[in-house]
């Protein structure tokens, strides 16, 4: 079953279900003060593009890109539903986001997860992200860790 990654907008009953099993995920892991989450309207807001990742039809991944007003870009909303971990649906949904980050011109892509995401954590590693100070929000919260990594800059066409 060939997984398709493709832009979609985020109001549609099967991604609003991806998210808010999300939610219950991170509810049951961290306080609420650190759930750092973007709601649907949020998601639909300029600068925004969501990732799905479906499987037969099924949606079964979301991602976020969210581009800042100074050229920074964050993840957001990275989730695997948990009858497709373990297939590589989340390393995708990365790759996706990391080349429209890349096509958009972005120079680095950050992102922010809690500590007891273990396996989260492993993936933005091999990926190549590495550990930084807690920025924005984040800082000072010992329920958030950071990681960024630096995109390759498309060359100009001759």
């Amino acid at each position: 079953m060939p997984t398709v990654i493709r832009l979609e907008p985020p109001r549609q009953p099967d991604l609003e279900e991806l998210l808010r099993l999300s939610d219950e995920f991170a509810f049951s892991l961290y306080p609420a003060e650190s759930c750092y989450l973007l709601d649907v309207a949020e998601l639909e807001k300029p600068g925004v593009t969501v990732f799905a990742a479906r499987v037969d039809g099924r949606a079964l991944g979301i991602a976020a890109l969210v581009l800042g007003e100074s050229g920074e870009a964050e993840l957001k909303r990275m989730f695997v539903h948990e009858d497709a971990r373990g297939r590589g649906l989340a390393r995708q949904l990365l790759v996706a986001v990391e080349e429209a980050a890349t096509a958009a011109g972005v120079a680095e892509l950050r992102l922010e997860t809690g500590p007891l995401q273990h396996a989260a954590i492993a993936l933005y590693e091999r990926a190549g992200y590495v550990r930084i100070p807690n920025f924005g929000p984040y800082a000072g919260d010992p329920y958030s860790v950071c990681y960024a990594k630096p995109l390759p800059q498309a060359t100009p066409a001759s």
